[in-house]
């Protein structure tokens, strides 16, 4: 910022959300004291910023009005819509410069907070490094909604996601999917397709509607019933608290009933780590859920919300939780099996269907939300050894002999496929990895590359590279994944180290382009 003192100086101004009367003293102060006052309008003339202030302006105010080319129509710039705003921008700042070098002090004049989605950015941007500058905080238009609805937005350790309506549909999908309570920005002709996505993401029953909160013309009430066609471009959608706005839900021990509202099993797939794994459908539906149910280990990765109850078992009673969590449904409650990588890869999804396919829960409502499983997870973190076709293979004898590991192992090698191998070892089998090993080394190479990924994305992450006739069993345990190559995977060495692919191209075809 310059410290020249010759030059005018640079506010600017937050006016609040509409109503005059929530704009800060200081802002007034500001407005009343400026010389020149700068806002910005579409081309028929009309800012709502101008109207805001009205009651403050002085017969000697200078009035820069900075009029849009364009708003939401096409151009013919030679830059399209962003150039052309580009240019609008350059000479907008030009003329506030101008007052500024002839000593005048420019409030530029914005609707809410100027630095929150504010047209006054383009001028900070541009102005503020050459021109002592001060921003003065205005009250948000998100705020002012909240407010209106009476509704809290979030509570405690709740995120609040602020989203422009103009993104893609299947990005606001996602993005409402994931996040706590929300604020969707920037409608009218977006609406039609926010509300759509607020559908898909399952959460059009809690979004609230709030238009020219604090205005004249104020509308607010439920989102689902309003006409798509009345909704003016200064209104915004509003996915509240879910803990302060926290639907009745049945009580876990209740008997089912006609009456009870309805419940549902998600089978969720956490990936193979935490958080930053989730997806964000499956953050959603945990956040959604009354009970979580689940091996403890996995639930200990999932974000807590209040008013959740969590029913931890051992690893090794599937069919028991599979069956609790579809009885706790049937009560009318919202549960998620919470399963590690993907649920349906080697973990609850097959368990929870098999019971969901008998009697008394055929009417239970299942869905089964994909996961990052380990698989992707160590391949990643090696390089691409699955690049190419590949099986997988569960060395867990616990639920089908090793005989016929042995044959699936055996088919698989024999089709020079890569391998994923699931459950190598633990405590109680220590033999399977080196068995395995030998019967790959009938089909393999001795050099064939070995992923040995242990932790992968948690604390204790390991990711070794090793030669298959080096493979040892007492460094595998259940926390491990082993990708075998097949005889055309490569590994590198490089200057970030090793790395490990398989080719997408077989030997003796040509290249798909060619």
């Amino acid at each position: 910022m310059s410290t020249h003192q010759t030059t005018g100086r640079l506010y600017g101004v937050g006016l609040g959300p509409g109503d005059p009367s929530l704009m800060t003293l200081r802002a007034a102060e500001v407005i009343r004291d400026a010389d020149v006052l700068a806002y910005h309008c579409a081309r028929h003339g009309r800012s709502h910023a101008r109207r805001i202030v009205e009651r403050h302006l002085r017969p000697e105010h200078i009035e820069e009005r900075l009029m849009y080319p364009i708003t939401t129509e096409t151009t013919d710039h030679p830059g399209g819509y962003r150039g052309a705003l580009d240019d609008f921008y350059e000479e907008a700042a030009a003329r506030l410069a101008a007052h500024l070098d002839a000593g005048r002090t420019v409030a530029v004049l914005a609707e809410g907070d100027p630095l929150f989605y504010g047209s006054y950015q383009h001028m900070h941007k541009r102005l503020a490094h050459r021109y002592p500058t001060e921003v003065i905080p205005g009250v948000t238009s998100v705020s002012a909604a909240a407010a209106r609805l009476g509704t809290p937005l979030v509570e405690a350790e709740e995120v609040l996601t602020v989203i422009p309506g103009t993104l893609p549909e299947e990005e606001l999908t996602a993005r409402l999917a994931a996040a706590d309570a929300a604020v969707v920005m920037k409608l009218g002709r977006t609406f039609p397709a926010v509300r759509r996505a607020l559908e898909r993401s399952g959460r059009l029953a809690e979004a609230r509607y709030a238009e020219r909160a604090t205005m004249e013309g104020e509308r607010t009430g439920e989102l689902a019933g309003i006409d798509p066609e009345s909704v003016p471009y200064f209104s915004m959608a509003v996915v509240p608290s879910r803990i302060a706005n926290a639907r009745p839900s049945a009580s876990p021990s209740a008997s089912p009933s006609a009456g009870a509202p309805a419940g549902e099993v998600v089978v969720v797939g956490t990936g193979p780590a935490g958080p930053l794994w989730l997806t964000p459908e499956s953050r959603g539906a945990l956040a959604f859920a009354d009970d979580l149910v689940g091996y403890t280990t996995y639930l200990d990765r999932v974000p807590h919300h209040p008013g959740q109850t969590r029913h931890g078992s051992d690893n090794k009673v599937e069919a028991e939780r599979a069956e609790f969590a579809l009885d706790l449904a049937r009560r009318g409650r919202r549960v998620a099996v919470v399963s590690g990588g993907d649920p349906g890869v080697f973990a609850m999804a097959a368990a929870v269907l098999e019971a969901a396919a008998e009697d008394p829960y055929r009417d239970v409502p299942v869905r089964v939300l994909p996961g990052v499983t380990a698989a992707s997870a160590a391949a990643a973190r090696a390089g691409a050894p699955l690049g190419h076709d590949y099986a997988v293979v569960s060395l867990s004898d616990r639920l089908k002999p090793w005989e016929v590991i042995a044959e699936r192992l055996h088919a698989a090698a024999a089709a020079d496929l890569a391998l994923a191998l699931y459950n190598p070892g633990s405590r109680s089998r220590t033999w399977q990895v080196g068995k395995a090993r030998e019967l790959l080394l009938e089909h393999r190479a001795p050099d064939t590359p070995v992923v040995v990924g242990r932790d992968v994305g948690g604390p204790e992450e390991s990711v070794r590279i090793v030669r298959l006739a080096d493979l040892d069993p007492a460094q595998v345990d259940m926390r491990t994944l082993l990708i075998v190559g097949s005889s055309q995977t490569r590994a590198v060495r490089r200057g970030d180290g090793e790395l490990v692919w398989t080719p997408r191209r077989y030997p003796g075809k040509r290249d798909a382009n060619s």
